[in-house]
C-alpha cells in the first residue's frame, strides 16, 4: 500500500518550471530518499504535499486521503520539518513544545528526544546556535510520533554524532511502521539511511530506483601524474575516458570496476596519484542527463 502517491505533478512560477509533471509512490513504512542538486524541485515538491502551495495540475494522496482537501486532517499525521524552520525568538525550547502539545491528544515523545540531542529547552530561541534551532525543530517534527515524516534537510547543521542519532531516530520510526520522505542532496547521507530513492533534475524525476541499484552506478576521477611520459590511448577503453591530458598526468574517469584502470597505472612510474569520486551532480549529468521517465 502507498503511504504517499504523487501523480503527475505540476508547479511552475512564471516561466519557471519547479515542478514539471512528476510522479513518485513511497510504499508504507519505507525510507524514501528524494533527492536533487539544489533548485531542482525538491522543496516545491513537499511544499505541495503539505499544501502550503497549491500545483497547477497533478495530485498528492497521503494515507489515501488528498492533501488539499484532507489537508488539515494529515496535518495532525504528519511530522514536517522545513528546510528553513523559524521559531520565536522570544520563546524558550519548552514553550515551543508545549504550544505543539496543545494540538495533539496521542504520545509525547518530547522529554526523549530532549534527552537524546541533548537540547537545553530554557534558552530562548534567539540564543541558539543553528545546531541548536535545528535540532528544536527535530524534536517539535519527530515529538507526536507522527505516521508520515516529511523532512527538508533533516541533519542541517548538526555536528557527525548528532547526524548519527537522527539516522537511528529515522530507523526506529520506520520499523514502527512510519514513512520518512527526506529531501536531501547528500548522496552519502541519502545512501546510509534510505532503501529507495527518487532523483529530481530541473523538475523532472530522472530515476526512481532502490539505493543498491543506485550504488551500483559508480564514477571515478584518477588524477595521476607521472615520472615518464605516457600515452592516453593505452588507459582508454569502454569504462574508461580522457577528461584532461596535464603536464605530466593524466585526468580520467571511470565508470564502473575501477581494477582495470589501477592495473594499467601501475605498469608506470606514478609520481602521485587520487582518485576521488564526483559530486551527486556530475553523477547525475553522468547517468541521467540523456534520461526521461521514470527508471526502476
Amino acid at each position: 500500500m502507498a503511504a504517499i502517491k504523487i501523480e503527475n505533478l505540476k508547479k511552475y512560477f512564471g516561466n519557471i518550471k519547479a515542478v514539471d509533471g512528476i510522479s513518485i509512490e513511497v510504499e508504507k513504512g519505507i525510507l524514501f530518499g528524494f533527492l536533487g542538486p539544489n533548485g531542482a524541485g525538491k522543496t516545491t515538491t513537499i511544499r505541495c504535499m503539505m499544501d502550503f502551495i497549491r500545483p497547477m495540475e497533478g495530485s498528492v494522496t497521503i494515507l489515501s486521503k488528498d492533501a488539499r482537501r484532507d489537508s488539515v486532517e494529515l496535518k495532525r499525521k504528519i511530522g514536517y520539518l522545513s528546510g528553513n524552520t523559524r521559531l520565536y525568538d522570544n520563546w524558550d525550547g519548552q514553550t515551543h513544545i508545549d504550544f505543539i502539545k496543545r494540538f495533539y491528544n496521542g504520545e509525547d515523545k518530547s522529554a526523549s528526544l530532549v534527552d537524546r540531542l541533548g537540547l537545553d529547552t530554557g534558552k530562548k530561541a534567539r540564543h541558539l546556535s543553528s545546531g541548536n534551532r535545528q535540532k528544536l525543530s527535530l524534536i517539535l517534527t519527530f515529538m507526536t510520533d507522527p505516521e508520515i515524516l516529511i523532512l527538508d534537510e533533516p541533519t542541517l547543521g548538526l555536528d557527525p554524532l548528532l547526524q548519527n542519532e537522527v539516522y537511528e531516530l529515522l530507523y526506529e520510526f520506520a520499523q514502527n511502521g512510519s514513512t520518512v520522505f527526506m529531501s536531501s542532496h547528500n548522496l552519502a547521507e541519502v545512501e546510509r539511511v534510505c532503501s529507495r530513492v527518487g532523483i529530481i533534475k530541473k523538475g523532472k524525476m530522472v530515476a526512481s530506483q532502490s539505493i543498491a541499484a543506485l550504488k551500483e552506478k559508480k564514477i571515478y576521477i584518477i588524477n595521476a601524474h607521472f615520472g615518464q611520459p605516457v600515452n592516453p590511448q593505452e588507459f582508454l577503453d569502454e569504462n574508461t575516458e580522457l577528461v584532461k591530458e596535464l603536464t605530466d598526468g593524466l585526468l580520467l574517469k571511470v565508470k564502473g570496476d575501477i581494477n582495470p584502470a589501477i592495473r594499467k597505472l601501475g605498469n608506470y612510474n606514478l609520481a602521485h596519484v587520487e582518485i576521488s569520486q564526483p559530486s551527486l551532480e556530475d553523477i547525475f549529468m553522468e547517468y541521467y542527463s540523456n534520461s526521461e521517465g521514470n527508471h526502476a
